[in-house]
């Protein structure tokens, strides 16, 4: 059978399922009940739980590894040794750095320095190349930030040439780790630590908040040295951990909403507000969104298109004019990005029409490939057509040397990073090398391969998910009466959070009659929509222009509440993520 022949995945409409609890947010009648039902649908039983403060933080002394991690730190912080942080190139990675660089700076170590190396040039993580590199700035110990728990070739290396490693990780480790000095990673064999969520930027902070005890305990603050508060740094902690969209578990929460405090108070590193700048955000009413949609994307610019080294020294400088010439030159680089993955976007969506076996059928993985694709944008594809055909994506590009670099995007219930691992057990030597986890990885393989390797991936997709896909949904938390539709519930729902994945944003669900659709911004879908009691509300679908053929008499909408504001006036606004026409 062909492997575009699979009459098993149909593309399917999105289903809107309803909690448990959608009877109680449709009976709620205040704003402060609705809160409370919505926190009952997300395992919350008390409003206070929700945003926890950092005394409920789980405590760092569980993770394994941080015994020597810390030893190696405080060894070379009393003997003015050279520090070199070496970070992944995207978001996660560069706020990891800073904080790296910024919190042992505090803390008072004598050099720190930081080296992000391209990902065109040497690919991703700490390889042999990276650590040649790394030696020509005579390190005494390097520390790896989001990255690191895969590169047994790199560490090896190092050890060949005299330096300790200390890899700091939260991806998935493989069947055999590096043989670092030392590695903290929550996700290694033999770690306790409960939190199996953080952030890359979250196990650096960890790292760093036990670094500080440790030093004050043994006397390096009573030598007129200031132990810092380390909580100043959260804005990072908080950015890294949204843009990596990790589970917002507790913990996560807890982090996060600290740092949002912190940028909405003004308390935060000038890069960060000079890309909520850029971006056109209000520093003092930044969500997570902001931070996700609109400063991650222009962070991650840096890396997708030249050297996240930018970014980091955007989010190291204290000198405002300085970051905001550095945050104008990533927004400049986030619009390029954004030009390239449209023009890749609709040649996959292309290549797709010639591979499906009629328009209506699709295998349960695609692997897409184009010659000239942008290495650097190819996971944003992945995620666009993932979104769009509900498959667990691959994106290949052809990387400087011949080889294919894959960025691989999921679907929930299927864990691609496995799916991935069993490819490379039952085909070894069909991979060059991987990493990643349940919904994102990233692999390298010859062209050659990629034929075997599609087929492959199908029968490890099947073999997780069987013969039927999951049901592409959005669970809405049911329908809100018309009395709680106001800015008083949006402006409530906005700072109720911190909203994201595992602890997602309220998602409602109703029948309005539509009164006006049109297309703004060449591919969002403008509407005017109307209650069953004919109070009008403005909605709008971002990247669903091509529903407006839909947007006619009544529909039923999967929606978000926002605030719009438009020369000083703020008005209500709907934000769907789902149109469907409504049964008459």
């Amino acid at each position: 059978m062909s492997i575009f022949q699979n009459d098993l995945f149909l593309v399917t409409p999105i289903q809107i399922r309803r909690r448990s609890t959608h009877d109680d947010i449709a009976s709620a009648q205040t704003p402060a009940e609705l809160l409370c039902a919505l926190y009952a649908g997300r395992g919350l039983s008390d409003a206070e739980e929700a945003t926890p403060g950092l005394g409920l933080l789980e405590l760092a002394q569980s993770l394994h590894g941080l015994d020597q991690a810390l030893a190696l730190l405080e060894e070379q912080l009393r003997a003015g040794g050279h520090l070199l942080v070496i970070g992944d190139y995207d978001a996660d990675g560069a706020t990891g750095s800073a904080l790296a660089v910024r919190g042992l700076q505090a803390l008072g170590a004598a050099r720190v320095s930081y080296l992000v190396p391209s990902r065109f040039a040497f690919g991703y993580g700490l390889s042999p190349a990276v650590v040649d590199l790394a030696a020509t700035h005579q390190p005494d110990l390097i520390i790896t930030v989001d990255n690191g728990i895969a590169s047994l070739a790199g560490v090896a290396r190092a050890h060949e040439l005299g330096i300790p490693v200390l890899v700091t990780d939260h991806h998935l480790p493989g069947d055999q780790l590096p043989d670092a000095a030392a590695i903290v990673n929550p996700n290694q064999p033999g770690c306790d630590f409960p939190s199996k969520h953080l952030a890359g930027v979250g196990v650096v902070f960890y790292l760093l908040a036990a670094l500080r005890t440790r030093l004050r305990e043994r006397g390096w603050f009573d030598s007129g040295r200031t132990a810092p508060n380390l909580a100043d740094l959260l804005d990072l902690v908080a950015l890294g951990t949204v843009a990596d969209v990790v589970t917002l578990d507790r913990n996560n929460r807890i982090l996060v909403e600290q740092g949002l405090r912190r940028i909405r108070a003004g308390r935060c590193c000038p890069g960060i507000l000079a890309l909520l700048k850029v971006a056109g955000r209000d520093p003092a009413q930044v969500t997570t969104t902001d931070l996700g949609f609109f400063v991650g994307p222009r962070l991650n610019a840096a890396g997708r298109l030249e050297e996240m080294s930018l970014g980091v020294a955007c989010l190291l400088t204290d000198d405002p004019v300085q970051a905001q010439a550095l945050a104008q030159e990533l927004d400049d680089l986030n619009r390029r990005r954004r030009e390239i993955e449209g023009e890749m976007k609709g040649q996959a969506e292309a290549l797709l029409d010639t591979l499906c076996f009629d328009g209506e059928t699709l295998p349960p993985a695609l692997c897409l490939f184009g010659e000239d694709w942008h290495q650097g944008v190819a996971g944003i594809v992945a995620a666009r057509i993932r979104e769009r055909y509900h498959r667990p994506v691959i994106a290949f590009a052809l990387a400087d040397d011949g080889l294919l670099r894959g960025s691989a995007r999921s679907i929930d219930g299927l864990h691609i990073r496995d799916a991935i691992a069993l490819v490379d057990r039952r085909h070894p030597g069909l991979i060059e090398r991987f990493g990643g986890h349940a919904m994102a990885a990233g692999l390298t393989l010859g062209a050659e391969s990629l034929a075997d390797f599609r087929e492959a991936l199908i029968e490890a997709v099947l073999a997780q998910l069987g013969d039927v896909p999951p049901q592409p949904e959005i669970r809405s938390d049911g329908s809100l009466s018309a009395r709680l539709l106001t800015l008083e519930t949006a402006d409530m729902l906005r700072f109720a959070g911190p909203w994201g994945k595992g602890f997602p944003e309220p998602c409602f669900d109703g029948v309005f009659a539509v009164r006006q659709a049109r297309i703004v911004g060449a591919r969002h879908l403008k509407l005017r929509v109307a209650t069953p009691d004919g109070e009008l509300f403005d909605a709008i679908g971002f990247n669903l222009g091509e529903q407006l053929p839909v947007a006619q008499g009544r529909v039923r909408l999967a929606y978000r509440l926002d605030v719009n504001e438009y020369r000083g006036v703020r008005s209500l606004q709907l934000v769907f993520d789902v149109l469907q026409q409504a049964d008459s």
